[in-house]
């Protein structure tokens, strides 16, 4: 994106992607830089066991903890795991006496919360989720998606067989008349509307 930049001036208002593009890193990578991601978000945060997920705490940014349902917080070291995850741990204390412990940690003494570092961007993008220009990024993303998809399923374009950026050129190039040829061929075999007469 960079080199497009400096040969172009081009720089993207927004970026459209599918869910493999969500991931915090990349997510990171594009609030940085001013580009909105149209992109659904990579999460596993849910549980599927009846206990509580992540997004039933609160997050609050001033303090940089996470509150619980029942009012107790999970803080943080500040320490990074694998480059990427802070951890928000309750307090033993708080935990044992709490209600919600069957639900929220039942096999350990309390509740840990992996928080992304980009969690920020993360949040974000899920802002811009269901918006009017979300929908339309989605929307034209399809259109372009079903061309690739029809290249290669029908036209057998799986690899490119020409070597070279010169050669992957025209080979979409070539790729994309023969798709407009097709969409010619059905359109002028539509026959001309009937005059409708009285």
């Amino acid at each position: 994106m960079s080199e497009q930049k400096q040969r172009f001036n081009l720089k993207p208002g927004h970026l459209a992607g599918d869910v493999a593009y969500g991931t915090g890193k990349m997510l990171g990578w594009l609030v940085e830089r001013g580009i909105e991601p149209h992109v659904p978000v990579w999460d596993k945060g849910k549980r599927d066991d009846g206990s509580l997920s992540r997004e039933d705490f609160s997050f609050n940014p001033d303090g940089d903890v996470y509150v619980c349902p029942k009012g107790s917080t999970l803080k943080t070291t500040g320490t990074d795991h694998d480059g990427k995850t802070l951890l928000y741990r309750s307090s033993k204390h708080d935990c044992d006496p709490c209600p919600l412990k069957p639900k929220c940690c039942p096999r350990s003494p309390s509740r840990k919360i992996p928080r992304d570092v980009n969690e920020a961007a993360r949040d974000h993008a899920r802002s811009l989720n269901d918006s009017e220009i979300y929908n339309q990024s989605a929307r034209d993303r399809k259109k372009i998606e079903r061309l690739f998809g029809e290249a290669k399923r029908n036209m057998a374009m799986t690899r490119l067989r020409l070597r070279g950026v010169t050669g992957a050129s025209d080979e979409f190039m070539l790729t994309a008349m023969v798709q407009n040829l097709k969409r010619l061929v059905k359109l002028t075999t539509i026959p001309p509307p009937r005059s409708i007469t009285a």
